[in-house]
């Protein structure tokens, strides 16, 4: 049968169900799953969506475009279930049929996102907001109503496609955080979570210090909502309570999905991201995807970015290698990219196949548009897919199929490409929902913050993973760590983190960092509190820089590179050196950075935001220390390596700029997209927005 030989075709490798220490409790399963072994190059399609009958003819285009897989019913309640228990799976049946028929692999997806009508009006309170119906997302996860709706159309659906010789996988839900998750039924969960937590309230009111404004909670019966409160402490224990609810709703999805599936069908889901300033931009503080993997057997992520002048790749790599990191640096899903997206997302020739190049450079393993075609009404009209709404073959598409029949030639060659990093970046949920609730003036961010150290580590094609306090990783593996603004973080987090600096890491902490302890309270001790002493310095006055500059430009970067922004503390030395100090006539003793032996490693700290091409110049510092190589290439050539399971090494060399660029060979090799044999040092030329890829040290055959 075709699907069958397709999915014998991409020679599908075993894999358990994974959790990791310090996670959500793992799922538990007898069986194993298959993950193909080779790139997918994917859509989400709609046969629901489209103006006429025609998912044949779509099929057989996506085939002739080299598309392997395609995700189908995440959104689409209302038209499985039309009323409770009358299921219709036309669509589905038609979907599964066609794309059989052409050897496309179909990712299933549960289709609890959107809440069909008859659900809203039959019980009102599954939506967050009783009466008010039409957005997406709408419901609380935690209904007993919802629920017992959601658990009956999965198992409907499961028990109806996991026969079905096209059903390679499921995803579980789609882009699950918590939204608005707020309902009395929530609050009245928050407060008994915390009388568990704290069965004393004197204690509660003083972590959380409650006398302020009057705030203080005298009786359990006097516990209020948490919509209003002035108090982050509290805002902050509810956020991380509803990112425990998104983790135990996706584990409950996973277990009931495996429960139905048919061996070795995989789980995914669609992690998503901060989405400010039209794309995705920051970590997601709306859950937490180090927990929330556990109930995957793969990572799966939506990321989208800027496109066209504004296209650089920062956004590619930095929610690739966030993806990566969730699950000791395994490979990961792109289920949702542009292909078309938004008007301003269009891509110039080339851009979509730079694109497709780099998801899979930074360990992606399916590359997947948001989608197929484009919608004829509703608010996403303008999102457009691979086609547009005349859904006739476009230059767009036409790119697509170069990518397609490269993936085809390739993706067994291509696949689960693994990094060897030295260089951390620590984030936390924590710190992030804290910083937030004390946004620096012009609504500077915990992400802007994380951004501005990434970001400058990536032009310099210096390549990062993430760590967290739920990460599996130990931090020994990685000769420097990075960490930006670690606003609250209990005093064990911070000692681990001090300790690696002592066992011979280096440790690099900037401002902000260890101000509150794990509740929001400010630390009663000299700041940084419990980083003082392994940073060897203190402080006690801070500000917004206006006009402060560092003195005699330590980092070489010039007058306008030179500048102290957003934020200032004015450092004091006890045991450390001097890195740098502000040049400001008021304040001109204060020390800007400094470095502090610790053990057998040292710790820097950093007590003001640098400028772009001043934190380049500082991170390159502190890479070289702590002897990591860093590049000669800068941005717009990224280049991007990591192995293969075989032993090769491949280089991605992506040329993100309008012109042609050339760089070097580091190895003797073959350069895969042209199959050119190339020697070590030999000139590679990139066309604008072009790609190679050499592969280095390849067994003859």
């Amino acid at each position: 049968m075709i699907a069958r030989k397709f999915i014998a075709g991409l020679a599908l490798a075993a894999v358990a169900p994974a959790g990791h220490a310090g996670s959500a409790p793992s799922i538990t399963a007898a069986t194993r799953v298959q993950l193909p072994k080779t790139i997918l190059y994917g859509v989400a399609y709609y046969d629901e969506y489209t103006p006429v009958d025609r998912v044949q003819e779509d099929a057989r285009m996506m085939k002739a475009a080299g598309i392997s897989v395609v995700r189908i019913a995440e959104s689409t309640w209302g038209t499985l279930e039309r009323q409770p228990g009358v299921f219709d799976f036309t669509h589905v049946d038609r979907m599964l049929a066609a794309m059989h028929e052409q050897g496309i692999g179909v990712i299933v997806g549960t289709p609890t996102y959107a809440v069909p009508t008859w659900l809203a009006r039959q019980h009102p309170a599954v939506l967050q907001n009783p009466g008010e119906y039409g957005t997406r997302q709408n419901m609380d996860i935690t209904d007993p109503d919802y629920r017992a709706a959601g658990e009956r159309v999965i198992v409907a659906l499961i028990d109806h496609v996991k026969d079905h010789p096209a059903v390679i996988g499921y995803q579980i839900d789609n882009e699950t955080r918590t939204f608005a998750l707020d309902t009395p039924r929530i609050q009245a969960a928050f407060k008994a979570e915390m009388q568990r937590k704290w069965p004393s309230l004197d204690a509660l009111n003083h972590a959380w210090g409650l006398n302020y404004w009057s705030n203080r909670i005298n009786d359990w019966n006097d516990f209020p909502t948490t919509t209003h409160s002035i108090n982050a402490s509290m805002t902050s224990a509810f956020a991380e309570f509803q990112r425990k609810l998104v983790t135990d709703f996706l584990m409950w999805q996973s277990q009931l999905v495996r429960s139905h599936a048919r061996s070795g069908q995989f789980i995914t889901h669609n992690f998503d991201y901060d989405f400010a300033g039209g794309h995705s931009s920051g970590l997601q503080g709306r859950a937490n995807h180090w927990r929330s993997a556990a109930a995957v057997d793969v990572t799966g992520v939506d990321i989208y970015h800027p496109s066209q002048e504004k296209l650089t790749g920062t956004e590619i790599a930095f929610f690739g290698d966030l993806a990566r990191s969730i699950r000791k640096g395994e490979n990961y899903f792109v289920i949702e990219t542009e292909a078309q997206g938004f008007p301003q997302w269009t891509p110039f020739p080339g851009q979509l196949r730079l694109q497709a190049f780099s998801h899979v450079a930074s360990g992606a393993n399916m590359v997947s548009y948001w989608h197929w075609a484009s919608t004829a009404n509703a608010i996403e009209t303008y999102w457009r897919g691979l086609l547009t709404q005349d859904y006739k073959p476009n230059p767009v598409y036409d790119e697509a199929k170069t990518i397609g029949a490269d993936f085809k030639r390739l993706g067994t060659r291509l696949v689960d490409l693994k990094k060897d990093n030295k260089v951390a970046i620590y984030v936390s949920n924590n710190a992030l929902t804290a910083f937030d609730s004390f946004k620096i003036d012009g609504n500077i961010t915990y992400s802007n913050v994380v951004r501005g150290f990434y970001d400058a580590l990536y032009r310099q094609n210096i390549e990062v993973d993430f760590v967290s306090v739920d990460s599996p990783v130990a931090l020994d593996k990685y000769k420097l760590v990075i960490v930006p603004a670690l606003y609250a973080a209990s005093d064990a987090e911070i000692a681990t983190l001090n300790d690696y600096a002592k066992r011979g890491g280096h440790l690099l902490y900037s401002f902000k960092s260890g101000f509150s302890d794990e509740n929001v309270k400010v630390r009663y001790a000299s700041q940084p509190g419990a980083i003082a002493q392994a940073a060897g310095a203190t402080y006690q006055l801070f500000t917004i820089p206006n006009n402060v500059s560092l003195a005699d430009d330590p980092f070489k970067v010039g007058a306008d590179g030179n500048r102290a922004r957003w934020w200032m503390e004015m450092l004091t030395p006890t045991t450390a050196t001097v890195v740098a100090r502000y040049r400001h006539p008021s304040w001109p003793a204060a020390a800007a950075m400094t470095r502090n032996a610790w053990g057998k490693g040292e710790v820097s700290y950093v007590g003001f935001m640098p400028t772009d091409a001043m934190m380049e110049k500082l991170l390159a510092g502190e890479v070289g220390r702590a002897g990591v190589e860093v590049p000669a290439e800068r941005w717009p050539l990224i280049a991007r390596k990591g192995s293969t399971p075989d032993g090769r090494t491949l280089r991605y060399l992506l040329n993100y700029s309008a012109e042609g660029r050339s760089t070097t060979a580091a190895a003797a090799g073959t350069e895969l997209l042209s199959n050119r044999k190339m020697t070590a040092g030999q000139t590679v030329e990139l066309a604008p927005w072009g790609v190679a890829i050499m592969e280095e040290g390849r067994k003859p055959d």
